[in-house]
């Protein structure tokens, strides 16, 4: 596979997009294209990680003096609640589920999603998501005292008497995000199991399609609880129902277990892809098969599985039994098993590589290294004894972040970088990559570490003022927060400039291995003139089998 020759593929870079605009227009229609709505969802979610951004960046200019002398109090509980709501649901999830719809139809073979046309509907319900959400930031009554978790009897407080209210618009966001996370997840499994191309096994495809399979299983067996209980609160506000009423019956913690048994599977919702990610890009640029391939791939359902029976470790703290405390300390603790295999493979693909350190691979090495890190936080956390007394405390602040940003962000980062000439057809700048990478790994290092140390001082979170011994740690934290703001500039420079007048790419610039790198960049509208046959195996670097038995029929011009 590594000795495919270049002159087979070279010149075939074909009208992206025949018989429709070839310009920015596209990305504004109502496009059933694979690749047209995955650009839709990346670009609509970075607008929005940068509203989430700029919320970050004033809570830590608020945090950066002992007192809370910048905003107001309820206003700084808002941008906080604000900044979390915004980073996951219009940003994390967005963002993968763009990567995830470019990739997986060119990675398996397939022409496009099984579901086109569904596939467009849920990219246009976030825009809605979107504005709903925003709404309830600027609407009285809105979620600053409940939090992104919107905890009752908190939320479930209705200080303007009416009947829409911030909290409400709130919770409608959250319940349509989960119905368009739903329709995608549906999409995503039906393409993977259905649409591959012939020869192509589950033991054929990229690691990238096993971890978004693993984390489209959880959407679909997961979400629909969140989704419930986002929808019996707001009947709880709205009509008066008790669900979670304490005063009429109901029980506030019954929706903590709704909340939580997604939405810490949700965590691998979005780390199995940047997983997947890692494991598509180290090999590339390591110039070495992947080791355990099997394995790693199979280790993303089994973190699927596990995921379903961890959840009340966010509820250590919430009158749990001792017995349910035992029972979900082990379960919590033993996910770390096929994540460990996973950092084990990825080293042992890299150790003895000849390391191309590009931009991707930067992103990609900094992202472990900051989850293993997360992963040992998380087994400290796992552990009833410390979750207890680290609890609403900056530790876990710490912690998320380090998983969320410095592994999540960061693969995102990776993917974008790596990914970029297949899908404009242009060389982002090598120079401004660094930049970008070496701003954002000082800055996330610099915001988040100390968090750590003030959290086990006893910081709690969601304050607007502390103690002064810990204004040095949180004069750190906010120094980074500001770097990770400067660190978006040179990336939109980058991503805006390459794109219009970037050089051009070649089909496969990196010598990559995969179904995508075989055709022109960009693909055309249905990917493959001819379906491929697939004969071996992915990450066959130094193997001389060819990936496909039809290599010369792939990339062919449309008529």
């Amino acid at each position: 596979m590594a000795n495919i020759p270049v002159e087979a593929l070279s010149g075939n870079r074909a009208q992206p997009y025949p018989g429709a605009p070839d310009n920015w227009k596209r990305f504004f229609s109502f496009s059933t294209d694979h690749k047209v709505i995955g650009i839709q969802y990346i670009v609509t979610s970075f607008v929005f990680f940068l509203v989430g951004g700029l919320f970050a960046m004033i809570i830590r200019g608020e945090l950066i003096t002992p007192e809370a002398n910048l905003v107001d109090r309820t206003l700084y509980n808002a941008m906080f609640t604000m900044h979390g709501s915004v980073m996951l649901f219009l940003w994390s999830f967005p963002v993968l589920v763009g990567l995830a719809n470019y990739l997986v139809p060119l990675m398996i073979g397939a022409r496009d999603m099984a579901f086109p046309r569904l596939n467009a509907a849920a990219f246009w319900m976030v825009p809605v998501v979107g504005i709903l959400m925003m709404s309830s930031f600027f609407v009285p009554g809105g979620p600053s005292q409940s939090g992104w978790w919107a905890y009752p009897p908190v939320s479930l407080q209705n200080p303007t008497g009416t009947l829409i209210n911030g909290q409400v618009l709130w919770l409608l966001a959250v319940a349509i995000s989960g119905v368009s996370s739903i329709m995608g997840a549906v999409n995503f499994v039906s393409t993977i199991f259905k649409l591959r191309a012939p020869g192509m096994t589950f033991f054929k495809m990229p690691v990238f399609v096993w971890t978004v399979l693993a984390a489209q299983i959880i959407q679909l067996f997961g979400l629909p609880a969140l989704t419930a209980g986002a929808v019996m609160l707001l009947l709880d506000i709205t009509t008066g129902t008790s669900f979670f009423r304490p005063e009429s019956g109901g029980n506030p913690v019954l929706y903590q277990h709704f909340f939580w048994f997604y939405s810490h599977p949700a965590v691998y919702v979005l780390a199995l892809p940047v997983f997947g990610v890692f494991s598509e890009i180290l090999p590339v640029y390591a110039r070495k098969p992947l080791f355990g391939y099997r394995v790693v791939a199979v280790s993303s359902l089994i973190i699927t599985g596990l995921s379903a029976i961890v959840w009340v470790h966010h509820m250590y703290a919430s009158g749990t039994p001792g017995w349910m405390r035992m029972l979900f300390m082990f379960t919590t603790m033993s996910i770390s098993v096929p994540t460990g295999i996973k950092i084990f493979a990825w080293t042992a693909t890299i150790f003895g590589g000849k390391l191309r350190l590009d931009t991707p691979m930067l992103f990609a090495l900094a992202g472990v290294v900051n989850f293993v890190f997360a992963g040992i936080t998380g087994i400290m956390l796992g552990s009833v004894p410390v979750d207890i007394h680290v609890n609403n405390t900056y530790f876990v602040v710490g912690h998320f972040h380090y998983v969320v940003y410095g592994t999540i962000v960061f693969g995102i980062y990776a993917a974008i970088y790596h990914w970029f000439p297949k899908m404009t057809g242009r060389m982002y700048y090598e120079g401004l990559g660094k930049v970008h990478f070496w701003l954002t790994w000082i800055g996330t290092t610099l915001n988040f570490l100390p968090m750590h140390p003030v959290g086990l001082m006893g910081m709690p979170r969601r304050v607007a003022s502390y103690d002064p011994e810990f204004a040095f740690w949180n004069v750190l934290a906010s120094l980074g927060g500001f770097l990770l703001g400067l660190s978006t500039l040179p990336f939109i420079l980058n991503m805006v400039s390459s794109w219009i007048q970037g050089e051009q790419a070649s089909h496969n610039p990196w010598r990559a291995i995969g179904l995508e790198w075989l055709i022109a960049s960009p693909p055309p509208v249905e990917n493959f003139e001819q379906l491929p046959i697939v004969v071996s195996e992915p990450y066959g670097y130094g193997k001389d089998e060819p990936l496909v038995s039809n290599l010369a029929e792939l990339s062919e011009s449309p008529e």
